[in-house]
């Protein structure tokens, strides 16, 4: 049996673990909080290496992305060093393969980005992939980088203003704690609303679902959320929020989607090279197992 475990900066309630069979092979996939423990995670990611196929990196990138250029964070290289034999990785391969695919997919076979609605980006960087098949679809982007990760309140209206912006902030963002540019383990189950007013002229709100849950209004009737990682909980506290259709990029396992890191990690596992794939072969092995979203209805 294969093994994938995600080990999260995350909060340690939304740990799971279901076993499921795939291209053949029963894999166990295990998430693994660590409540912002930047230590903890390393000691585990050391306890477990060489005794797993694949480790997820869960909670945080280990590279954001704008334009051409990759952008490496401090803190994740350093916790990634832990990994000497298993391959380990974030999700940054399928953000870039799986989540654009899933934007074309509701382009041709739904009405969800029809009249090309405006979408709040929670951070483009985050999510390059799917931000750039949305601008090319037509659909008028706002990038929340600055607003939601450093509390600079400066929308960024394109994917061009995010990559002139990241090429001078980029590289010292990069140097700071993650605690500071990402929700973590507690912080992960507070709601602080935040820039309500890109939130309201937006139809469509994407990216990752802690920055949404962290920062969105208490009045969210009729949105559409595209996100990564939904419990049963926060699709009932969208529901509450009156969210009209969830849309997440990853299949539900056993009553849960998982993030991209853990999906990435059990694709490596499957393809059993040991190492990060190429987009060719990642959108190869979403091809034969059928990956599509998830389009749940709310109201």
């Amino acid at each position: 049996m294969k093994r994938i475990v995600s080990i999260s900066l995350g909060s340690s309630k939304r740990n799971h673990a279901v076993e499921v069979e795939m291209a053949g092979q029963l894999c166990r996939v295990e998430r693994i909080g660590t409540d912002g423990d930047l230590n903890a995670m390393t000691d585990m990611i050391s306890r477990l290496d060489g005794k797993v196929d694949a480790f997820g990196l869960g909670g945080m990138d280990l590279y954001i992305f704008a334009g051409n250029r990759r952008y490496a964070l401090r803190d994740a290289k350093k916790v990634v060093r832990a990994a000497k034999i298993t391959p380990i990785v974030d999700g940054s391969g399928l953000k870039n393969t799986l989540e654009r695919n899933v934007i074309t997919y509701l382009l041709q076979h739904t009405d969800i980005l029809s009249g090309r609605p405006r979408v709040l980006m929670m951070a483009g960087s985050d999510r390059f992939g799917m931000a750039e098949a949305l601008e090319e679809a037509g659909c008028p982007l706002t990038c929340g980088d600055l607003v939601f990760t450093i509390g600079i309140p400066v929308p960024l209206r394109s994917l061009k203003a995010l990559d002139l912006v990241a090429r001078v902030l980029a590289p010292v963002i990069c140097q700071l704690p993650l605690s500071m540019l990402y929700p973590t383990g507690k912080k992960q189950e507070e709601n602080k609303p935040k820039a309500s007013g890109l939130f309201a002229e937006a139809a469509v709100v994407a990216g990752d679902f802690h920055f949404i849950k962290r920062y969105m209004p208490g009045d969210m009737s009729g949105k559409v959320i595209i996100t990564n990682t939904t419990t049963a909980q926060d699709v009932a506290l969208l529901r509450e929020r009156g969210v009209r259709t969830l849309v997440t990029t990853t299949p539900e396992l056993e009553g849960r989607s998982f993030g991209t890191n853990v999906m990435e990690a059990l694709l490596v596992a499957i393809a059993g090279e040991k190492r990060e794939l190429t987009a060719e072969n990642y959108s190869r092995l979403l091809k034969e197992l059928n990956f599509r979203p998830r389009i749940t209805y709310l109201q």
